[in-house]
C-alpha cells in the first residue's frame, strides 16, 4: 500500500492543477447524494479532496466534517466551502481519525477507499453510524478481467468524447497527465469481486454497483432496529 506521505505529496501536486470540468468522480456525485437521508445531523467525508462533494453534502446536512491527508487539497476545499459555516475541514488520516460509536448519520467517501484497508474501514464505518445511518462510497476498481477489459474498451471512446465535449480537448493538459500518471504508478485498486465479498461479510445488504469509467458505488444503511421492532 502506498505510504501516507507519498499520497499526500501526490495530491498536494494534483491540487495545484487547474480545474478540470471532465472528472469521472463528479459524474457520480448524484448516485451518492440521492441516497442521503431526508435529515442528516452529522456527516463525515473521508478524503474530501478539494471539497466538491463536501459543499453538496453541506447543503443537505446540519454539520459536515471533511478530512484529508493533503494540506493543499484542504486549502482548495476551504475556499470552495467558505460560505458553508456548517463545514469543518481537518488534516487527518482516515485510518486513525477517531470515530465514536453510533455518532454519525452519513459517512461518505470519493476515490479514497482504495488507499485504505477495506475490511477495517468498512467495520469502522459500520460501528460509527447511528441506526438508520448510511455509508456512501464511490471508488475505482481494477478492471483487468475479461469482462472488465470489455467494459474498459467500451468506456474509452466515451471518455474521449466526454472530455472533448466539456473541455474542447482530446486529452488532459501535459501537467495534469504527468501528475496523475505519477500517482497511478503506485496506486492499487481492488477487483469488484473482492469489494463485494468484504462488503457481504461486514456490511450485509450493501448495494455494490459497477459503473462506467472504472468506478463502483457502495450504499449501505445500518438497520434501524427501533423501526423494525
Amino acid at each position: 500500500m502506498q505510504s501516507l506521505e507519498s499520497i499526500a505529496r501526490d495530491f498536494d501536486r494534483i491540487a495545484q492543477l487547474p480545474y478540470d470540468p471532465w472528472d469521472h468522480n463528479r459524474l457520480y456525485h448524484g448516485v451518492l447524494l440521492r441516497e442521503l437521508p431526508l435529515f442528516a445531523r452529522d456527516v463525515l467525508e473521508l478524503g474530501c479532496g478539494a471539497g466538491e462533494l463536501t459543499a453538496k453534502l453541506a447543503a443537505r446536512a446540519a454539520r459536515v466534517v471533511g478530512i484529508d491527508l493533503s494540506a493543499e487539497m484542504l486549502a482548495a476545499a476551504r475556499s470552495r466551502c467558505a460560505n458553508r459555516p456548517n463545514v469543518q475541514l481537518r488534516l487527518a488520516d482516515a485510518r486513525t481519525f477517531p470515530l465514536e460509536r453510533d455518532s454519525l448519520d452519513v459517512i461518505a467517501s470519493i476515490a479514497t477507499l482504495h488507499h485504505l484497508p477495506l475490511a477495517e474501514t468498512f467495520a469502522r464505518a459500520r460501528d460509527a453510524l447511528r441506526p438508520g445511518g448510511v455509508f456512501l462510497a464511490l471508488d475505482v476498481v481494477d478492471e483487468r478481467t475479461l469482462f472488465g477489459v470489455t467494459r474498459s474498451l467500451a468506456a474509452f471512446p466515451l471518455n474521449v468524447l466526454g472530455r472533448l465535449a466539456t473541455t474542447g480537448r482530446l486529452r488532459p493538459p501535459p501537467a495534469a497527465r504527468a501528475a496523475w500518471e505519477a500517482h497511478a504508478a503506485t496506486d492499487r485498486f481492488p477487483v469488484l469481486a473482492d469489494v463485494r465479498r468484504v462488503a457481504a461479510e461486514i456490511l450485509p445488504g450493501a448495494l455494490v454497483r459497477q459503473h462506467l469509467f472504472w468506478r463502483y458505488s457502495l450504499v449501505w444503511r445500518r438497520p434501524d432496529l427501533g423501526v423494525l421492532a
